[in-house]
């Protein structure tokens, strides 16, 4: 059995789990509760003292399908590895603190029979805009398989594809992981921001740009996923990093939103 370790414990979380626990735990407790059932969400990497509580708003709304999801779908851009493709991985678990997340790899070996996927576990090896999100669905969801993939150079019809692929409308969760604007000051961050937000609730993925999300890729497939089904998608939370942590003259933004 391999273990894809985690990486960024210690660096982007806690990697005490009692502290990791406990700090998801006050974040998602602060959040409100609304009633919407997630098809699908789109949540922020960063370090959680950045964009934990953004993420937070947009997880605590998959509480309510604790017993009703037995798959996550986990789509997020590459930082490290440059490649074409979508690239998943052959670990059977993917560990955290708070303990280890089975693969499915039924799922896996079938999605990986599309043209456009590859196993390419240098992608996974030390990625963290799949590892930090997580915690967070270990403490919504309980127990759950996983089917994580790491998106490189691709159009959004090749990521849509995948996403339907492993979408099963009575259990299964997909979630892209992506910020928003890198390194503009304060009120510049803010307006790109708010206009992304804008292009994803009109489900327009042509309007969002390389400077606008990290995980543009991503998030351009699920859009077209969600043009396909007539999904509804609202705008959780969408603040930056000198609402948070950090000051307000090189800002990295983040979005929360909910697809139903």
């Amino acid at each position: 059995m391999i273990h894809r370790q985690a990486a960024v414990a210690g660096m982007f979380y806690p990697q005490n789990s009692r502290e990791l626990g406990d700090m998801v735990d006050y974040m998602l407790n602060a959040a409100s509760q609304q009633q919407i059932l997630p098809k699908a969400i789109i949540a922020p990497h960063a370090g959680y003292i950045y964009s934990g509580k953004i993420a937070a708003s947009v997880y605590k709304l998959t509480e309510t399908l604790r017993d009703k999801i037995k798959t996550v779908a986990l789509f997020g851009p590459s930082h490290r590895v440059a490649f074409s493709g979508l690239a998943v991985s052959d670990a059977s678990y993917f560990d955290t603190p708070l303990g280890e997340v089975p693969l499915d790899r039924t799922k896996v070996e079938s999605v990986s029979s599309l043209p456009q996927v590859h196993v390419l576990n240098q992608a996974h090896a030390q990625e963290h805009s799949l590892e930090v999100q997580l915690p967070f669905l270990q403490k919504t969801l309980g127990t759950f398989s996983l089917v994580p993939i790491v998106v490189g150079d691709s159009r959004a019809d090749e990521v849509a594809e995948v996403m339907e692929w492993l979408w099963n409308e009575e259990d299964t969760l997909i979630v892209v992981s992506s910020d928003l604007s890198h390194y503009h000051s304060y009120t510049v961050a803010q307006r790109m921001d708010a206009e992304t937000s804008a292009a994803i609730e009109r489900l327009d993925g042509d309007d969002i740009g390389d400077e606008d999300a990290c995980g543009r890729n991503p998030i351009k497939g699920l859009l077209c996923l969600a043009a396909k089904h007539r999904w509804q998608v609202k705008t959780v939370d969408l603040r930056n990093s000198g609402d948070t942590a950090g000051s307000k003259d090189r800002v990295v933004g983040y979005g929360a939103y909910v697809f139903y």
